[in-house]
Order: structure tokens, then C-alpha cells, then sequence
């Protein structure tokens, strides 16, 4: 089904198929919830009112919003700003990718809309459970973080219910706990990004584990014969180059979303060593020449 602008697949194992369906329609209502909260697309969610007070004044938020958008702000310290939710002043008028867009965006209003791109500008005030970005013209947006925090909440409604084993896969990023009903870990593919939809280059059998792929094969347009992936570095306007996939491998969807775009934008080595520095995160890199490299904690056979 389709949530969030991305294909969900929801799995349980339980011997009850009227509960185990209800208890599915259950998550898919959290995923719609989360969505209204932090959808661009609608005009009075609490992320647009954050964006359309940009400069003028605190917008107040729910502690959920507010407390995602904290942790946000962490992942961005972390990756020194290869991760930013305020992406969201590098909007459509500079890339599109379909098939319209025939020429490179301009440098100079590439310039100007990066300068709008700071996690450091958004201000939050916990007491008030209040949301500020401090220029006119900045824009947070949850692309992304936000399919793997709605994976995450509704595999823990899920557990809530007594649903013990089961799946939430979010286009790719996904979370999975228990096991299959023949008492075996679940087994999922590792996209090879020539072929992503037939052919993985790797499989991995994982319980209680999230993985999340972002991948130059998923959105992309080619101008002067060359190709152009939506994966943009935040500090160019520009997308990244010399990366064609990263998968994360860690416990939490939210953390597995969030990480596979800025290693991406940092590239081979620093990502590498980010990802080395990190408890419980193992990462797997393609890289353009389709060499295959694994951070220190992960061994593929």
C-alpha cells in the first residue's frame, strides 16, 4: 500500500489471521497518523507551520515532532552536517527529476538556496515544546528520517499487540523482529543497483534488526550524458557522486533512514570511518566502479 508517497508491505506471524489483519489495519492507521504530522503536502501540518514561520516565530509542536527533530539535529553533529532535515529550501524549481528536466540548475540560485541549509538555525526550546528556524526562507522537511521512524512506531504498536515476529518495510528501509513461522530468521536481498528490482548481490538473514539502502539507482536524471542522482549534497545544492549504494545495518529503522544518505554524501573513506565509530551500525558501500566495501564490523560471504 502505498503511505508516506512510498510502497509499505506490513508481515505478521500469528495463528489468528482476523487478528493478525486487524492488528495490521492498526499499524497502517499509526503510519497515516504519523504522516499528517510531518507530511510538506498539506498545508496545516505542523511541519508546514513550522516552514511558513521561518524567521517570524516559534511555532509550537507536538513532543513527538518536537523530539524527532532533536534527535535530527543529533544525526546532523554527527554527520557534520551531511545529514539536515532544513534540506528543504533545495526544493523542485532546482531539481526535478523526471524526464522535464533537460539542463543543470543554475550555480548561482544553487549557492543562494544552500545558504538557507543549517541545522545550527533551528532553535528549540524543550520548555515549550517550541520549533524555530531562524531565516526566512529555510524549510525542514522528513525525507529523510521519516519512513523509518513510521517503520519503527508501527513495529512497536505491533509488539504492543502481541505480535511477535513480523516485518514493516517502508520502500526498502525496513525493520524486522522474530522469526519466520518456520523458526528461521528472516532472509532479505541487498538491492544490486544495476538490477534493484530482480537481482540482490546479497542476502542477509536478520531478527530483531533494521535496514535501510539509499541507492543512485532510485531517483536520477541524465543531462549531457551524464547522471544525476537525488541524492544532494547539502553544502553544494549538487548531488553526490562516486557512491552507487549504502545499506545500514543496526537495530532501529529511524537510525538505519538516517544514515544511508550522509554516507552517501561524505563518501567512501569518511563515511567508513563515521559508520567504525559507531556502536551496533554496520554499513555495506557500492561504489561506482561496483567494488564492494564493508564497514569493520561485517563480513559478507
Amino acid at each position: 500500500m502505498k503511505l508516506m508517497g512510498n510502497r509499505f508491505e506490513i508481515t505478521v506471524v500469528h495463528e489468528d489471521e482476523i487478528f493478525a489483519n486487524e492488528c495490521i489495519s492498526s499499524a497502517v492507521a499509526e503510519i497515516k497518523r504519523i504522516e499528517i504530522l510531518l507530511t510538506t503536502f498539506s498545508d496545516d501540518s505542523q511541519t508546514n507551520l513550522i516552514n511558513r514561520q521561518a524567521g517570524i516565530k516559534p511555532v509550537l509542536v507536538d513532543k513527538e515532532v518536537f523530539d524527532l527533530i532533536s534527535r535530527s539535529i543529533k544525526i546532523s553533529q554527527l554527520t557534520q552536517g551531511a545529514f539536515d532535515i532544513s534540506y528543504g529550501s533545495i526544493d523542485k524549481s532546482l531539481w526535478n527529476f523526471n524526464k522535464e528536466m533537460k539542463a543543470l540548475p543554475d550555480p548561482g540560485t544553487a549557492r543562494k538556496l544552500v545558504h538557507l541549509i543549517d541545522y545550527r538555525n533551528i532553535i528549540l526550546d524543550e520548555q515549550s515544546s517550541s520549533v524555530f528556524l531562524k531565516n526566512k526562507g529555510m524549510r525542514i522537511g522528513f525525507g529523510g528520517i521519516g519512513k523509518g521512524y513510521a517503520a519503527d512506531k508501527a513495529k512497536a504498536l505491533l509488539l504492543a499487540k502481541g505480535i511477535n515476529s513480523g516485518i514493516v518495510n517502508a520502500a526498502g528501509d525496513l525493520t524486522a523482529w522474530g522469526y519466520q513461522p518456520n523458526n528461521q530468521p528472516w532472509t532479505i536481498g541487498i538491492a544490486a543497483p544495476e538490477n534493484p528490482h530482480y537481482h540482490p548481490f546479497s542476502t542477509l538473514n536478520i531478527t530483531n534488526t533494521s535496514v535501510a539502502t539509499s541507492g543512485n539507482y532510485e531517483k536520477f536524471v541524465i543531462i549531457n550524458g551524464k547522471k544525476y542522482s537525488h541524492t544532494i549534497d547539502p553544502k553544494t545544492g549538487f548531488p553526490v557522486h562516486g557512491i552507487k549504494s549504502v545499506t545500514i545495518i543496526c537495530p532501529n529503522a529511524e537510525i538505519a533512514d538516517a544514515m544511508a544518505t550522509p554516507v552517501m554524501v561524505m563518501g567512501l573513506r569518511a563515511g567508513l570511518h563515521m559508520i567504525n565509530q559507531v556502536k551496533s551500525i554496520a554499513c555495506i558501500i557500492i561504489d561506482e566502479e561496483d567494488r564492494i566495501h564493508t564497514s569493520a564490523n561485517i563480513n559478507l560471504v
